[in-house]
């Protein structure tokens, strides 16, 4: 005769194995969906060249106080593609010193094995935490040039005429630049050698409105696709169920943008491609 007792433990014992088989399945279901999406890229040697991978310095979501900065892996996927081909990488930010790091990147289900490598890297650790500021920088002694993203970058990279006129310079010395999702706000002060905006006519994508609406998180005084398509640049992207899951690269001579979170990897392989090329 089976007791309340068994049937108590029988119910655990299935519940457990169910939120097991969750914990275990969903970041894959996920992945499959196209969050971020593997990309079949390729070994680079690219010893001696340098990438510059610039954050942003706001910790939170206006005068919320949520908590927000630079989604992780749009800045660690990015750092070990250039790591991994050999470069030399730095990691500054419109102030300098400590980036903050969107929560929620970190965290189950969305964190990556690339989020994990990051955590356990001393050196890439103290990296981000006492950025280099890019007042102290050379833009033009790097062969590329990454605006990593998240919705902290809403708040500064934008808005900095320094960081637009570092990368006018860089654009000038034809240095490679990229962006995902909400890095390409850095490019709307930058300058072609005309004096025009670097950004209008240029083919480029960036986070979707269609995404921050279905997130939900409207507050960011700048939202991406808005403020290119503004600008005058040549704005396109791909949808999905929910933009979360979409993905686009767009390469416009030497400047390569990713669409979202899911295009950092794709991104950095493309700049790399143009680096070797020139090599």
């Amino acid at each position: 005769m089976v007791s309340i007792i068994d049937v108590v433990f029988l119910f655990l014992a299935i519940f457990v194995i169910v939120i097991g088989f969750i914990v275990a399945t969903l970041p894959y279901i996920l992945n499959m969906l196209g969050l971020n999406r593997p990309f079949p890229g390729r070994s680079f040697n690219l010893s001696g060249k340098r990438a510059l991978i610039i954050a942003t310095n706001q910790g939170t979501l206006g005068d919320t106080g949520k908590k927000t900065g630079v989604y992780a892996s749009e800045m660690t996927v990015p750092y070990y593609e250039f790591i991994d081909a050999g470069m030399q990488v730095d990691i500054a930010s419109i102030h300098g010193g400590e980036i903050p790091i969107e929560p929620v990147s970190l965290r189950w289900p969305i964190v990556t094995p690339v989020d994990i490598r990051f955590l356990s890297d001393g050196k890439f650790l103290d990296k981000v935490k006492y950025s280099l500021n890019i007042t102290d920088i050379d833009f033009t002694k790097y062969d590329i040039v990454f605006l990593a993203g998240g919705w902290g970058a809403a708040y500064d990279l934008g808005y900095s005429k320094l960081l637009g006129q570092k990368i006018s310079e860089a654009h000038a010395s034809n240095v490679v630049l990229g962006s995902v999702c909400h890095g390409a706000l850095g490019f709307l002060q930058a300058k072609d050698k005309n004096g025009d905006p670097l950004v209008k006519a240029r083919r480029m994508t960036a986070v979707t409105d269609k995404q921050v609406m279905e997130l939900g998180i409207m507050m960011t005084p700048q939202h991406p696709e808005s403020e290119l398509r503004k600008a005058g640049a040549l704005y396109e992207s791909r949808h999905a169920f929910r933009d979360f899951f979409a993905s686009h690269v767009v390469v416009d001579g030497n400047l390569v943008t990713g669409q979202n979170q899911n295009d950092a990897a794709e991104t950095a392989q493309r700049m790399m491609a143009i680096v070797e090329k020139r090599s």
